[in-house]
C-alpha cells in the first residue's frame, strides 16, 4: 500500500466485495457479512431516517456511510448533483426526488462491480433522472462547471491524493455551486503501525487526514465559506485489527460535515 495505484487497487477490490452485500469499509459496524437490519440501523444513526430507508431501493443501502451530506444540501428543483463515490446509489435514489425531473442526478464510482449493482437498483427503482459513471474521483467524467451540487459520503478519505479531488470538484462545479462532504478526519496523527494497516485503510481510518490539513485543502482548491456544519464521534468498526490500534482509532477519528461554495466570480 505505497502508491497511488496500490491504493486503488486495494480499495477497488474490497468494494467490489461489498458491492455482492454489506461487506468490508467505511461505516459504523465495520460490518464484513452484515444484515439487512444492520446497514438500517447505522444508517439512523449516521442521520438517515425511516422514511429515507423507505423511499430507496432494496439494497441500494450498504452501511458505508458515515453521514448524511444530503442534511445540508438543500437542494432545489433543477439542481444537477454530482456524488464522488456513489456505491450502490444511496445518496442519488434520495436527491433523484429532490432535484425532479428538471434535475439530474450523477454517481461516480471506480468500482464496476458497484455500478452495476447500482443501476440495477436504479432500473428497479426507475429512476430517470439518474445516471452512473465508471471514474476515480481524482479525475471525474464530468464537464467543467457541469453541476451544481457535489456530494459525497465516506469517500474522499480513501483517496490517495485528496488536493486533487477538491481541485476536481472545484472544476465540475458551477460558479456558486455547493460542497458537501461526509467524512472521517483526524484530531492527531496516528501511529506508523495504525498508518500502515489495510484494513484501518479500507475501514476509512489509516487514509484520513487531519482535520486542519483537510480544511485547507479544500480552501487551496479554491473554494470559499469552508466550515464544519457538524461534527461527532464515530464508531469506527475496525473489529479485523488489534484492540489497541482500535482503541487509537476510536480516540483519533471524528466524523464531519463539510460545507463550502464555489464563488460566484469563480471563471472556471
Amino acid at each position: 500500500m505505497t502508491t497511488p495505484d496500490n491504493i486503488h487497487t486495494i480499495v477497488r477490490e474490497r468494494y467490489a466485495e461489498a458491492a455482492n452485500g454489506p461487506g468490508c469499509g467505511c461505516g459504523s459496524g465495520g460490518c464484513c457479512g452484515a444484515d439487512l437490519e444492520s446497514v438500517d440501523d447505522i444508517a439512523l444513526m449516521i442521520g438517515y431516517d425511516k422514511s429515507d430507508l423507505a423511499a430507496i431501493p432494496a439494497g441500494a443501502n450498504l452501511g458505508l456511510g458515515c453521514g448524511n451530506p444530503l442534511a445540508h444540501a438543500e437542494l432545489q428543483a433543477g439542481d444537477v448533483v454530482l456524488d464522488l463515490g456513489s456505491g450502490a446509489g444511496f445518496d442519488c435514489f434520495l436527491a433523484a426526488p429532490k432535484v425532479g425531473p428538471s434535475g439530474r442526478v450523477i454517481g461516480v464510482d471506480m468500482t464496476p462491480a458497484m455500478l452495476d449493482r447500482a443501476r440495477e437498483n436504479a432500473r428497479k427503482g426507475n429512476y430517470t433522472n439518474v445516471e452512473f459513471r465508471l471514474g476515480q474521483i481524482e479525475h471525474l467524467p464530468v464537464r467543467n462547471s457541469e453541476v451544481t451540487v457535489i456530494i459525497s459520503n465516506c469517500v474522499v478519505n480513501l483517496s490517495p491524493d485528496k488536493p486533487q479531488v477538491f481541485r476536481e470538484a472545484f472544476r465540475a462545479l458551477k460558479p456558486g455551486g455547493k460542497l458537501l462532504l461526509s467524512d472521517l478526519v483526524l484530531t492527531r496523527p496516528l501511529s506508523p503501525a495504525l498508518q500502515s494497516s489495510v484494513e484501518a485503510y479500507v475501514g476509512c481510518v489509516a487514509g484520513a487526514s487531519l482535520k486542519a490539513d483537510y480544511l485547507s485543502d479544500i480552501r487551496l482548491a479554491g473554494f470559499a465559506s469552508v466550515e464544519i456544519v457538524q461534527e461527532q464521534r464515530y464508531d469506527v468498526g475496525l473489529n479485523h485489527v488489534a484492540d489497541a490500534l482500535r482503541k487509537e482509532a476510536l480516540e483519533a477519528v471524528v466524523s464531519v460535515k463539510v460545507r463550502a461554495i464555489k464563488p460566484l466570480s469563480s471563471c472556471c
